[in-house]
Parts: C-alpha cells; structure tokens; sequence
C-alpha cells in the first residue's frame, strides 16, 4: 500500500487496534485491511515483588496503555500526517493466568497476582485430584483456591475475577468477557460446548471450604466467548481512557480479549491441528493443536485451547530470557567503561553470533536463569544461578550458547513428556526477541524441538498483531469461514518465511547439555535455602568466635 492508500485507511477508520500487555513491554499495533502493519508503539514495564507477590499497579497498566497507544499515534502523525480517530476494530491480550479479583463495587480487591506467582502449590494439586485434570499453579481457579485454603478476607467480597486481558477490555468495553483461550487459564474448558466445564465447576462448588461464601463459582467468572464472535464494542469512555488527548472516538467492534498464547497461535498461523509455534520472552511456552487426546494426565502440562476452541498442550516455563538480558547489561555496562558506546542490537547480535561458535554442548558450563520459581523443575523459588567446574570450557561463545540453552531448559522437560505421548508436529513456528538475531535463536531452538523451525517475517510484531487479526475476523469473515482457513488462505497467503532443520550436532549436543541441567537441579534448591534478600546480620556471640579465631591464628 501506498503512503496515501494508507492515509486513506486511517482517515475512513478501516484501520485495525491490537493491544497486547507483555511481561517486559505493552505494545499498540495499528494494522491495515491487507493484514500489513501501519504503526506500532510500546511502553516498557517491569514487574514488582512486593509483600512477596509479583504484581502490576493499576497505575501501571493504564499510564502503560496510555503511553504506548500515544508512541504508535505519533508515528502514524509523524509517517501519514494525520490522526486516528475511528478504528474498525480492537482486541486487547495479555499474559495468561494470574488473579483479578472485584467487589460489587468493581474495587480491586488485592493487587494483581501475575502468572509468575509460584504460592499455590496446595490448591493446585487439590483441584488437580479432585478435577482429574491438571491445574497449574498460574491458574486463576487455583490462586482462588489458594485464598480459600489461606481463609484470606478478600475471598467473601469476591463478584468477579478475571484475567489482566479481561479486565482491560471490561474497562473499555464495558463487557465482563474473555476469548476461550484465556478463560482455559482460569478453568478448564469443555471442548464439547466450548464453555468451562460444568461437571467441574459442581465438583467446586460443593467443596465444603467453598459453600461458605454467596457466590458460586459460574457467578464470578467472565463470559466466555469464541473468535470471531462480537464481543462489545469500545466505548467513548474506553476511547478516552486509551487516548487521553480525545481524538479517539468510541464504537470500534471488539473482539473477545485473549491471552499472549491464543495471539501467538494467532501471529504464527499455528490453530489447525497438528501445527505448534514456541514463543520465548520472560516466559517461554511450546503450544501444540492436539490431534487427538492425550492418555493421562500430566502435572507439567497445561490443556488450553485456540482462540477458536480446539484443544491444545501447552508447556510453559516462568522463565526465559531474563537471565540473558541481564548478562547482556553487564557486557553493555563493560563497553561503557572502556569508552565504546555499543547499540542493543549490536550488542545482542554479537553475543549471540559467538554462540554458534560454541561446544555443542557449551563446554561443560551450566546455568538456571530462574528469576522465579518454575514448576516443571520444582523450584519454588527465583535464584538464577551460574556454575562450571574447573575444568569446563568457559569462554564467550560458550557462555552464550549454555544461556539460550538453558532458557529453554525446563520447556525441554514438557516436550519429552509430549514425544512419549506420540503427539504429532507438522510444523513449529517461533516468534519472539530470542529470535531478532538472524539464525541463532531459530537454529538452536531447531535443536530443542528436534524439528525442523520457521520464522515469519512479523515474528518481531507477533502477540499485538496477532490481536488485531482477531478483531479482522470478526468483522472481515465470510460466513461459515474458520478461523484456519481465515488464517491460511488471507492473512498469511502471501507470507515470507525461512525454515531451518535440525543439525544433529546440535540435536546431540544439546541432550549432552540437558544431561547435565536435569542433574543440577539440587544445586538450585540448595540456592533456595542458602540464599536470600535478608540482610545479613551477626550476631554478637558470633562475633566474638571470629574475632577469638583470628586472634587464635596470631592475626
């Protein structure tokens, strides 16, 4: 499309609005009826571990929102001269799972517990015996669960709870609902009805710690609806709340809000069955369209589902790529201090280049990049760790090798579980900054999947676009079309893509690398109890046997 083609499709309000609310970054993109992007804008956030509970403010999230819908309108101003003032569509997403619970009121009751949260270790394996079906921790049932069990005073003023996708699209649309995909993160759905499960949500209600409060559990949760179905439209209060400057008008169709698995699914062309797509960030997760059902029930296996309501196995890990960015500081930090000002993407692109001149298996060297618990490996707690014995290779290449080895360690674990259940890949599709580096990220991920890997050329854009495409199908689809063949046949008809087989050196050298990873699992558990934020302090008779030592050794 041309500069003017463009301009005409903001101005007549044809443009499509995908928000989606990542761990490290909120990102707008704008997106025009060919499916092509017009602008993106983004905010950085961070996370807070305050009275022992990830968490983002509500400050956080709407001055967040705000920002990064401003950065995409300037470009758009900047590139287009004009502003936006109607959009055909809007879909928000964010990270899935986590814990918003409201009053009758529509007060927040307790500050957000995100998915990275690993305190509801009890409820989760309850509701997992009870249910016949895995409950993670991340859940929301089992952070509601977990309340109950604690006899938290919040848990009698609960009217609603829902995801941080739900909650921003209630505020803006005025709508308690959420896409299946999400709501498969608060609980379990039905792949009959499409709907959660009622036989379980009976089971739930009659527990006994539960029937003491009013509600009942279906009372509280969100709506659930299917893509491509209506979900509200933006109000002209939600318009101001999302651009503050009032150019924006309300009426703008939605689409049901998601989490960051069903936009990646989506931004990948990964719904049908039998295709997957791994997406890596703060967190990591490999999703897979089941063919058919798996023969138990797995602990380290989530049973989501697409944004269209098929069944899907989803390994998730809390961590990923935390601990490679913050080596990544350090070496900036470095560059700094020697008077050599170095870009990010210069930076990372070094780093992760000397990686394919690493051992197969990075030499012996070992490291959790765990900023948090992870549930795969049984960690409870963050503790990111690095360790080589004396005679391990430690060099560069090696070091960055073992770290993006070692970010998709614990998914590594889930996958195994999924290759003894026969579960079939006819394609895997990544996206995410893991991946920005050409060739690295993909062909040492190709090693991890032991699968031939693709990148899509939107694989930088992906969740935020991904939404937009789901507020497309809502108001683009052609009667009885499905979401795959929507996917297939007009959004990705004409997509550029590379594919990068597995090396088997590569595939050897990483199960050599996992070897040694599974093996060091203690060392992070005695991290856990060796190690903490608390200050240390001395106590006085202490003191006094030091000091006798040294006095002892004539110092």
């Amino acid at each position: 499309m041309t500069n003017n083609d463009i301009k005409t499709v903001i101005n007549t309000g044809q443009a499509a609005l995908g928000i989606e609310f990542g761990s490290t970054h909120i990102k707008a993109v704008l997106v025009a009826p060919d499916f092509s992007t017009i602008a993106v804008g983004s905010h950085e956030w961070e996370n807070k571990l305050e009275n022992g509970v990830w968490t983002y403010s509500l400050e956080d999230i709407w001055s967040g929102v705000q920002d990064a819908y401003r950065d995409m309108a300037d470009q758009v101003n900047q590139n287009y001269a004009t502003v936006i003032r109607n959009l055909s569509s809007v879909g928000f997403a964010a990270m899935m799972h986590g814990y918003m619970a409201f009053n009758k009121g529509d007060n927040l009751l307790v500050p957000f517990r995100t998915w990275r949260n690993a305190m509801t270790a009890d409820a989760a394996k309850q509701l997992t015996t009870l249910f016949d079906f895995n409950i993670p921790q991340r859940w929301s049932i089992a952070h509601l669960f977990q309340a109950i069990l604690n006899q938290e005073a919040h848990v009698k003023d609960v009217a609603f709870m829902t995801t941080l996708a739900g909650y921003v699209h209630w505020q803006l649309t005025g709508e308690k609902v959420l896409g299946v995909g999400d709501a498969s993160g608060i609980f379990p759905i039905d792949s009959q009805t499409g709907d959660y499960d009622e036989a379980m949500i009976e089971k739930f209600n009659q527990l006994k710690a539960v029937q003491q409060y009013h509600w009942t559990l279906r009372d509280i949760l969100p709506t659930v609806k299917t893509a491509g179905e209506v979900a509200g439209r933006l109000t002209d209060e939600g318009a101001k709340l999302l651009d503050p400057s009032g150019l924006l008008t309300g009426g703008a169709i939605a689409a049901a809000p998601e989490g960051d698995a069903g936009t990646g699914m989506v931004s990948t062309n990964s719904v049908k069955q039998r295709t997957a797509n791994v997406s890596a960030g703060t967190s990591a997760f490999a999703m897979i369209v089941l063919g058919k059902a798996l023969s138990e029930v797995h602990e380290d296996i989530d049973m989501v589902t697409t944004p269209d309501g098929s069944a899907v196995a989803m390994v998730h890990a809390n961590n990923c790529t935390s601990e490679i960015n913050a080596w990544a500081r350090v070496f900036k930090q470095f560059s700094q201090a020697i008077g050599v000002d170095i870009s990010n993407n210069d930076l990372y692109g070094a780093l992760f280049q000397s990686a394919l001149d690493g051992r197969p298996d990075a030499g012996g060297l070992l490291s959790y990049g765990y900023h948090s618990g992870e549930n795969i490996t049984g960690v409870s707690e963050g503790r990111p760790l690095f360790v080589r014995t004396p005679n391990a290779e430690f060099n560069l290449p090696n070091l960055m090798r073992m770290h993006i080895f070692s970010a998709f360690g614990a998914v590594k674990i889930g996958l195994d579980i999924l290759k003894q259940e026969d579960v079939a890949m006819d394609s895997v599709v990544a996206q995410g900054d893991i991946f920005n580096t050409p060739v690295v990220g993909q062909k040492l991920l190709a090693a991890v999947m032991d699968a031939p890997v693709t990148l899509m050329t939107n694989a930088g854009e992906g969740g935020p676009w991904g939404m937009a495409v789901l507020g497309q199908y809502v108001t683009m689809r052609r009667e009885d079309e499905s979401l795959a063949d929507f996917l297939e046949k007009r959004v990705f008809a004409n997509q550029d893509s590379t594919t990068m087989a597995p090396d088997p050196v590569d595939v050897t050298g990483f199960e050599e690398f996992m070897v040694r990873y599974k093996a060091g699992i203690g060392i992070e558990q005695v991290a856990i109890t060796a190690l903490t934020d608390e200050p240390v302090v001395i106590k006085e008779e202490e003191r006094d046997i030091h000091v006798g030592e040294l006095e002892a050794a004539g110092v």
